[in-house]
């Protein structure tokens, strides 16, 4: 009897328990129903620094500043102190270092779970915008695997084939379509046509995205590019390529509709290609840029979203010179300062010098051509076809539920880990 009696009690302690921790895990400690990711490699100290001069002087204040839980990143890959796009996207997607070149693949080749994947499984509707190439390996990380970055082919079928995004935003409609549709794909495959015969819908143009109702449109593809989109600047009035504020808004309008929430990860991969080209002013802009898309999910998530902007990686080592007027911005803060000295210089890339090269004959070097415009302007200390990514510290910033770990010295994986705990 007595023995019965404390198994009936040990029984309904069992049932308490049980029962309090479900309702701590679903009414004291509530997930939040927004989570948004943000990566743009103008996401270190003098990039930030030089977009906020540039916007609105030295008391201006970026919509990234705003945001109250910071910390510094490592971000170096598996066999580099110095990672590229595909290894810190990867850490970023998975919590797991990788060698470089590698998309969510790990050292052994075995495949990785990204947290799209984490988010789908718990129910939550996912999303995936770019302002470079929807294939790029900034996004690609987060639903393909490759062992190299520059298969494109087969991260545009996966893409198709199995990502199962619910909104997916951005450029680079020539990797979907075959060589005899004036594309890139040399298997033949027209995978453009495959996801209209899949019953995906497939816009391609900025007024097309607006009239894409926000209930319904499952699986929602945006092409608006061939290649890399347009930078910011270059969208005259009526173009027909939305912002990359346009795309975020709305993707938050359509992944809110799911009762579980959603998780969408934004690339401003146009920071990047703009670096790599020693194109300083148009680092500038897409910073800024990506700051208003920011501002933008903000507004449209709701104050009790988990917002995060990370940056990937450095790349080229701009740096702004000289001693503008407090005051001073926009163009008054690049050329030529005051004292004659480039406003912007670069390590690396097309505005450096060429290395003398050697005649037919190999018996004496070429003269040096001479400088052009952009390098006297924003001139690099070595030549290269491309700016090549430099060992910075990558910042990250947050708001919301879990964004209080972004605090000190940390390293890129973080930022995986506490996407995973907040799904």
């Amino acid at each position: 009897m007595k023995i019965r009696n404390l198994l009936l009690a040990f029984s309904c302690l069992l049932v308490f328990v049980a029962f309090g921790v479900w309702y701590f895990h679903n009414w004291v400690v509530q997930k939040p129903f927004a989570i948004i990711l943000f990566i743009g490699d103008g996401m270190v100290s003098g990039n930030l620094t030089a977009a906020r001069l540039y916007e609105g002087g030295a008391d201006h204040r970026l919509a990234v500043e705003t945001l109250p839980h910071l910390a510094l990143l490592t971000n170096y890959a598996n066999d580099f102190a110095v990672p590229d796009s595909a290894s810190a996207a990867t850490a970023l997607a998975t919590g797991v270092k990788v060698n470089n070149r590698s998309v969510s693949v790990d050292p052994r080749g075995n495949n990785l779970v990204s947290i799209l994947d984490a988010a789908r499984l718990e129910g939550r509707a996912v999303g995936a915008i770019s302002t470079g190439s929807l294939t790029d390996a900034g996004v690609a990380a987060f639903y393909a695997h490759a062992g190299n970055s520059g298969e494109v082919e087969s991260i545009a079928a996966q893409f198709v084939d199995g990502a199962k995004l619910d909104v997916a935003l951005g450029g680079g409609a020539s990797n979907f379509s075959p060589l005899v549709n004036g594309g890139l794909r040399k298997d033949g495959r027209d995978l453009l046509l495959e996801l209209k015969k899949g019953g995906r819908p497939l816009v391609r143009s900025k007024a097309e995205l607006e009239n894409a109702p926000a209930f319904g449109s499952s699986h929602l593809v945006g092409l608006f590019s061939d290649g890399d989109m347009a930078f910011s600047t270059d969208l005259a009035s009526g173009s027909q390529q939305p912002s990359l504020s346009d795309m975020v808004r709305r993707a938050i309008e359509m992944l809110q509709y799911n009762q579980h929430g959603y998780l969408l990860v934004v690339d401003a991969e146009l920071i990047t290609r703009a670096a790599e080209q020693n194109d300083g002013e148009h680092v500038l802009t897409e910073t800024i840029d990506f700051d208003n898309a920011l501002a933008t999910a903000l507004n449209y998530a709701g104050k009790d979203a988990l917002v995060i902007a990370v940056g990937k990686h450095g790349a080229g080592g701009m740096t702004l010179n000289g001693y503008p007027f407090r005051q001073d911005h926009g163009v008054a803060v690049l050329g030529t300062n005051p004292f004659g000295y480039p406003s912007i210089t670069w390590a690396t890339g097309p505005n450096g010098v060429p290395p003398p090269a050697a005649r037919a004959t190999g018996d004496q070097p070429k003269a040096a051509p001479s400088p052009s415009a952009a390098a006297t302007s924003e001139p690099a200390a070595f030549y290269d076809k491309t700016a090549i990514n430099n060992a910075d510290d990558v910042i990250a910033v947050g708001i919301g539920p879990g964004s209080q770990r972004l605090r000190g010295f940390l390293d890129n994986t973080v930022i995986f880990d506490i996407l995973k705990s907040n799904l």
